[in-house]
């Protein structure tokens, strides 16, 4: 298992984060989230009427924006 995966209890649900705290966490604009998730490069989880976005998923697209 390398370093940069998320290890979680099988019972325990991942943090989610709203578009607001996601692009204060990334230093961008909602706009750019949002642009980001249309674009399928950030991957968002509908609640209702809201966006969501999980621990594990933001941890992903940083790790695939580092390295690219």
């Amino acid at each position: 298992m390398s370093d940069d995966e998320v290890v979680m209890p099988e019972h325990s649900l991942p943090t989610l984060f709203t578009l607001e705290q996601t692009a204060k966490h990334l230093q961008a604009s909602t706009k750019t989230i949002r642009r980001w998730i249309d674009a399928g490069d950030l991957v968002a989880h509908r609640i209702g009427r809201q966006l969501r976005i999980s621990e594990p998923d933001l941890q992903a697209f940083i790790r695939t924006r580092r390295n690219s």
